[in-house]
């Protein structure tokens, strides 16, 4: 029997959800036991390195023992190819995956849009911790917003979503990719191979980076990839006592909006070879989500979705996630691969 339906307060696999639905409520779970000894696989990236440290002061602060395990995976290897043509963000994982089956390392901290819609068997996202600011960044040294590029300026991503959405609201400029990691991406655009880029603002405000940001996009403009902003913490499946120990760190309210999103890329054959946005806001337990599907072609229009719902299960958010991914196929938009039936 899995450890979800032993324990109703374990956190659910990757696109999967807990057992009859059930409530996030019983979060704390059982009384916490003695102290670990953990270690945490981390890409050696600043970003990473940061949000590795500071799950490991999170924990430590609990009585726990904490090591970082620092390694190199293929995605930060490969930086002369966009990702969706190279095997996709799947390749910033599964070095990680290996070292915690291997038992050289016991969890793994991740920033949950990186982390395909479906873990591998034997794995489950045990934690997802309070969200950053999920929008995209505009960071230029010349000019101050979008709007002020010059007709045809040069602007850097490798995000298929981000390349759509901005030539939804710039046609006519210049979408070139931009690989490498955060300190990578922004000495590229001082060395002037790009007249402006765009990154996750989070990363940005993480490293103490704010100030290179001129805008922020509203969320309206450009929408968010599902899980932008949120760390995510992955285990292996049978390690109950680390899904104890990580239950405290968890925050509900960002789980539950990114379990919609997630939703929403899983149904759609989401990964990034798919320009496909996804965006919740919760006030209340009234869930907001929104997508966007784009052709990076430029032969069809962009299609949008939208929809509202009660939701404090994840049975509820994945729902929600769902119907709006129904709203999107309804629109237009293509899925990744062909969806099965009911």
């Amino acid at each position: 029997m899995s450890p979800q339906k032993d324990a109703p307060h374990a956190p659910p696999l990757s696109g999967s959800l807990p057992p009859q639905g059930g409530s996030l409520s019983p979060w704390g779970g059982p009384a916490e036991k003695a102290p670990l000894s953990i270690v945490i696989a981390t890409r050696e990236s600043r970003l990473a390195l940061w949000q590795a440290e500071h799950v490991q002061a999170l924990l430590r602060a609990r009585g726990h023992t904490v090591e970082l395990l620092g390694m190199t995976t293929k995605g930060d290897q490969i930086l002369d190819r966009s990702l969706s043509k190279v095997g996709g963000k799947g390749l910033f994982v599964k070095e990680l995956e290996v070292a915690l089956e291997e038992g050289r390392a016991h969890i793994a901290v991740h920033s949950l849009k990186d982390v395909p819609m479906e873990l591998p068997e034997g794995f489950a996202l045990a934690c997802v911790m309070e969200r950053e600011d999920p929008r995209d960044a505009f960071v230029s040294p010349r000019y101050a917003s979008l709007d002020e590029l010059p007709q045809g300026a040069v602007v850097g991503t490798s995000s298929l979503r981000r390349q759509v959405l901005l030539q939804a609201l710039r046609p006519d400029l210049k979408i070139e990719p931009l690989r490498g990691n955060l300190d990578t991406r922004l000495r590229k655009l001082d060395e002037g191979q790009y007249d402006a880029i765009v990154l996750a603002a989070a990363g940005l405000k993480r490293l103490e980076l704010g100030t290179r940001i001129r805008a922020t996009f509203a969320p309206t403009a450009m929408l968010p990839a599902a899980g932008q902003g949120a760390l995510g913490i992955e285990v292996r499946s049978d390690r109950q006592d680390l899904i104890d120990a990580l239950a405290p760190l968890a925050h509900l309210p960002t789980w539950l909006t990114v379990t919609a999103e997630r939703a929403v890329s899983r149904a759609m054959g989401g990964s990034c070879s798919m320009p496909l946005a996804a965006h919740g806001t919760l006030t209340g337990d009234t869930l907001q989500l929104d997508a966007a599907w784009g052709d990076t072609e430029g032969q069809a229009p962009l299609v949008r979705a939208s929809a509202s719902a009660r939701v404090t299960t994840l049975a509820e958010a994945d729902a929600l996630g769902l119907a709006i991914a129904q709203q999107l196929r309804d629109g237009g938009a293509q899925s990744a691969t062909p969806i099965a039936a009911a």
